[in-house]
């Protein structure tokens, strides 16, 4: 990616920072001399996270609610002047039997997973058409945004709405040819927190198998997230739009999806969650 001038510090900005993925993205642009501002609704992990840079401005940010989005756009720009990085990565889980998950687990999850994205996109992306110069809007999805899987509708449904709004940004970005850029972040299986418990309380014996070969894939496949997050600047360096850095899982998804779809067959459960 191209500074905005020779030597100028680029700024990142990191949503969904004080864990997981995000922290892990925050670390290496710290890393590489970025100045980087962190974004987060958990306010005692975003200090921590702070803390663990050695200091970094920090922002507690509800991704869902839009006021809450534009101010943290509106410190970031205060306090540096430009935006060339932002990474729309906030997420959340909700699962369980799509017939049993409640009103809020959908309100929740879309929320935070799609509306939190497009307020990024709503907060930051004029400012940084304003700025001048390149910058990059990166989205975070998931794998299982090419390719739904069972007891996660809401996350599936999100993440696929996540790469279609991700596409459809890049487009309206080329048609204006705009400096700034848009990627959509797809990661696989990724050591974070979010599979310690993901369906709650709910008890069935095909959960009970499916949470364990989503352990078991964790701990063969599964990438640290500093590890991850190299390899995800590396595609941001090269100009990448699809950022998959298991390439081979999203792969393997994709031709089985569009094989179920090409062929006509009703959807059935990977044999990765077997």
């Amino acid at each position: 990616m191209t500074k905005p001038e020779s030597g100028a510090q680029q700024v990142v900005v990191v949503t969904g920072a004080a864990s997981g993925i995000g922290a892990g993205i925050a670390r290496h642009a710290h890393a590489r001399g970025m100045a980087v501002v962190l974004a987060d609704i958990d306010a005692a992990a975003l200090a921590g996270a702070a803390a663990d840079l050695g200091g970094a401005l920090t922002c507690v940010t509800d991704v869902s609610d839009s006021r809450s989005v534009h101010a943290l756009a509106e410190l970031a720009f205060d306090s540096f002047g430009r935006v060339d990085l932002l990474f729309n990565n906030a997420g959340i889980m909700r699962a369980g039997f799509l017939w049993q998950l409640g009103e809020s687990d959908w309100d929740a999850a879309l929320g935070v997973n799609i509306t939190g994205v497009v307020n990024g996109i709503r907060a930051f992306v004029p400012r940084m058409l304003d700025q001048g110069g390149a910058g990059r809007v990166v989205n975070t999805a998931s794998v299982g945004g090419f390719a739904p899987g069972p007891m996660m509708s809401p996350y599936s449904a999100s993440k696929f709405a996540v790469v279609a709004i991700t596409e459809c940004l890049q487009m309206e970005l080329s048609m204006i040819d705009a400096p700034v850029s848009a990627s959509v972040l797809a990661p696989g299986p990724v050591v974070t927190s979010v599979f310690d418990n993901p369906f709650g309380a709910v008890s069935h014996p095909a959960v009970d198998r499916m949470v364990t070969q989503m352990r078991e894939l964790l701990d063969t496949d599964g990438l640290d997230a500093d590890t991850f997050a190299e390899l995800v600047f590396a595609g941001i360096d090269r100009g990448d739009f699809w950022l998959a850095p298991q390439g081979a899982h999203l792969d393997t998804m994709v031709r089985q999806h569009t094989a179920t779809i090409l062929e006509r067959r009703e959807p059935v459960i990977r044999q990765s969650f077997r």
